[in-house]
């Protein structure tokens, strides 16, 4: 299928200690996105390609990895479907392989749990040779008398590697983000939604725990708190700054916005008007499921026929401006109602940062950090096939996937268009078009009607 462990790679050689291999392709960070581009490559004749983790084993979202947490997304958001449907990495044959296929699709829920996408994705892995783990990459240069990047990496048994390469993807993901209100607050005191489920003893010792922020991540999480608390649980706040706990917008011709023909619009536009179209469609990634928000409000329901319970209380529209400990260790929020501009105080024991993911900056990039070009905020300036801007000199290039918010718009992070991606690139690399892309992917038309004359 793809590129064979590193004792066989193309033209491997040691010297210095060094292990030295030949790729066309070396991609940083196997979450879904990269996985995905492992995927559609291993049926690229002679593209050498390999991915590198620095983790020992997959893992996604394993701190918000409820039991019957639910994708946002049909299955046909998987790896390579929506460009290769008869992939044979395909959720479809995952639930073949597995003889799943009949009760999956008497269930008629076609959104997959969470838990069974990952395992989906680790299905995907184990027959993908071109994955490794525990492999470290430490920096990347530009051998500008080779004319190709070197990766070098530091494998999990020590042994140290430098990989030439034509082009580089880089995927290495996001971090959760703690907002400078609360980013002061102890550890013990503060956990990011990110980590929820590996704090689970800071949860169970809280007399009440507070939420801050919402997404679907700050919905399951007090989703959690709620059952905890009809079970007799910690008392529940959850605050937001939104104006109200919004639902994702899913309606069909929204989605639209998710596809391959929004996108070449929205890279096309003046970067000002990007900007304040990011900032004005969160609702399309940002918001919550409508299914979340109907089984937390069956919750609250259900509490109006118990008694002794905990308190538990919803606000929307809040700022915490502020965040300190008191006298007696418990967190106080100082807070900021946005309709009216009045401000006060919240005490509470535990705060769940429900406060996003920012993009990683990758330390490695900083030998050829020169060569990059940003814009003005600081962000890759990227072109439409996924190629950073680089220098003249340079003639390799840097592919970024789930970096592109600002210059692809809303669906970057959305799974639905990562195969679309995946084949823009390695259509790039390859100098032709391996996969046909979509081109009918909208109803809508984004841009202005062409003129007839």
């Amino acid at each position: 299928m793809s590129t064979p462990p590193d004792t066989a790679s193309h033209d491997t050689s040691s010297h210095d200690n060094i292990l030295h291999s030949e790729h066309d392709l070396v991609a940083i960070g196997c979450g879904p996105f990269n996985l995905g581009l492992a995927a559609l490559a291993s049926r690229v004749e002679g593209l050498e390609l390999v991915v590198l983790e620095s983790l020992p084993e997959l893992r996604w979202h394993s701190g918000l990895m409820f039991d019957e947490a639910q994708l946002q997304l049909s299955f046909l958001a998987d790896l390579v479907t929506l460009v290769d449907p008869t992939h044979p990495l395909s959720f479809l044959a995952y639930l073949r392989d597995k003889d799943r296929l009949y009760p999956f699709y008497i269930r008629e829920r076609f959104h997959p749990t969470r838990r069974e996408y990952e395992d989906y994705l680790r299905w995907a892995v184990a027959k993908l040779p071109s994955v490794r783990f525990s492999h470290k990459v430490e920096s990347v240069r530009w051998d500008e008398g080779r004319q190709r990047f070197t990766v070098h990496v530091v494998r999990g048994d020590g042994a140290r590697l430098c990989m030439a390469a034509r082009d580089v993807v880089i995927g290495i993901g996001t971090e959760p983000s703690v907002p400078e209100p609360l980013a002061e607050l102890p550890r013990e005191k503060l956990v990011h939604t990110g980590h929820y489920l590996f704090r689970q003893d800071d949860v169970k010792a809280a007399r009440r725990v507070t939420v801050v922020g919402s997404g679907q991540s700050g919905a399951e999480v007090t989703l959690d708190l709620l059952q905890r608390n009809l079970a007799g649980g910690p008392a529940v706040s959850w605050l937001t700054r939104t104006a109200s706990f919004a639902p994702l917008d899913y309606t069909k011709l929204v989605l639209e916005m998710t596809t391959p023909a929004y996108v070449r619009y929205f890279h096309a536009l003046p970067q000002p008007t990007k900007d304040r179209l990011v900032a004005e469609q969160w609702r399309h990634y940002k918001g919550i499921s409508t299914d979340t928000l109907e089984q937390l409000h069956d919750l609250l329901y259900r509490r109006e026929l118990e008694q002794g319970l905990a308190d538990v209380e919803l606000r929307s529209g809040i700022a915490v401006e502020s965040s300190g400990v008191d006298a007696e260790g418990r967190v106080v929020l100082r807070c900021r109602h946005a309709d009216t501009g009045g401000t006060f105080e919240h005490t509470t024991e535990l705060v769940v940062a429900a406060t996003g993911y920012r993009q990683r900056r990758p330390g490695f990039l900083r030998p050829i950090e020169g060569l990059l070009r940003r814009d003005e905020q600081g962000r890759y300036r990227i072109r439409l096939d996924y190629s950073i801007e680089l220098a003249e000199q340079v003639s390799g290039r840097i592919f970024v996937v789930h970096a592109d918010l600002h210059s692809h718009g809303v669906a970057a992070p959305d799974l639905g268009i990562s195969a679309y991606r995946n084949a823009t690139i390695l259509n790039t690399v390859a100098g032709r078009e391996v996969f046909r892309l979509p081109r009918h992917t909208a109803y809508s038309s984004f841009g202005l009607p062409e003129v007839v004359r």
